[in-house]
């Protein structure tokens, strides 16, 4: 259930809440589609963005989100607070908590910040991603996107490729599509993924044939470079080759397969150039849209109440 603590996890939310929370942001999607028009929800309210790690899509569309809900957003700068000098990370928030904002969108490069946070913090929470623990809104954007397509999740055979073990997305992913039925297998080098994913009901192969064929959804991710501290695979060359998405792997999947990716891409790494900007296959843009329209939704369903209509 959506608890007092906000959104950490898909982890913690049952089928019910993530699918009230993608019907609500399809119906938003409605007001981002008309100039971006705001709706006066949350007025009065103040959103904080707390981002410790670095963020392009999801910190601004996180700010598009709250003030189409016409909310007041205040993005705390890292490298300009007093952690530089020395004060923690719960201290950080216990001051800005005093005061008194209604929500705290945060991100974080350490695994488990958001649960720790939780503890200390009366405010509730939304992750914006915590090390490669989770990433809540990216996994529901993805499940709007799926649903944007293919009208269901249920039965949907559903790929995700590439540096698992370093995802955070891979994990809301599972999480939230495994509630919904998908049947997902995940597919990458055995150096990047760990015995644990198995156990969350997905299938892992390392066999490119079977991980594609008749595939309906392919989400590609990235090669998270910058999280490893040892070479995990012998070069970028010959994973593209062996794990990459090409033309050839993706004739594998049904004639109707989207391809996904949670951006940033490294083309020519994890996917060729032309299958990102497939207009007949990439759905890549269509996640970024969507969002804007899931974080609209995951704020108003934490602080808004989510009971009611909302006012359009």
């Amino acid at each position: 259930m959506i608890s007092e603590r906000g959104i950490i996890g898909l982890k913690d939310l049952d089928r019910g809440d993530i699918e009230r929370i993608v019907d609500t942001a399809f119906s938003l999607r409605q007001t981002s589609l008309k100039g971006g028009k705001a709706t006066p929800s949350l007025m009065g309210q103040t959103v904080v963005n707390l981002f410790f790690e670095a963020s392009t899509r999801t910190k601004t569309s996180f700010e598009i989100a709250a003030k189409r809900l016409s909310a007041n957003v205040v993005n705390f700068s890292y490298g300009s607070s007093s952690i530089a000098k020395g004060e923690t990370t719960i201290d950080t928030a216990r001051n800005i908590e005093s005061m008194k904002p209604a929500l705290f969108v945060i991100r974080h490069a350490s695994s488990g910040v958001m649960e720790l946070l939780s503890k200390h913090l009366h405010t509730p929470i939304i992750s914006a991603g915590d090390g490669t623990n989770e990433h809540p809104t990216q996994g529901l954007l993805d499940i709007m996107t799926i649903m944007d397509e293919k009208k269901r999740i249920d039965g949907l055979k559903v790929v995700i490729a590439g540096d698992i073990y370093h995802s955070r997305v891979a994990r809301s992913d599972i999480y939230g599509m495994g509630k919904l039925g998908a049947k997902v297998s995940f597919f990458s080098p055995p150096t990047l993924i760990t015995d644990d994913f198995a156990s969350l009901g997905a299938t892992v192969t390392y066999d490119a044939q079977e991980a594609f064929t008749d595939a309906d959804v392919i989400i590609m991710l990235r090669i998270q470079l910058e999280r490893q501290k040892t070479g995990l695979f012998p070069s970028t060359r010959e994973y593209a080759r062996i794990f990459g998405l090409n033309e050839q792997k993706l004739g594998l999947a049904r004639p109707d397969v989207i391809v996904m990716h949670p951006g940033p891409i490294n083309r020519g790494l994890e996917l060729s150039s032309c299958i990102a900007d497939s207009a007949a296959h990439s759905r890549i843009m269509r996640q970024v849209e969507n969002g804007v329209s899931v974080r609209m939704s995951a704020i108003y369903h934490t602080i808004g109440g989510g009971h009611g209509p909302i006012d359009h």
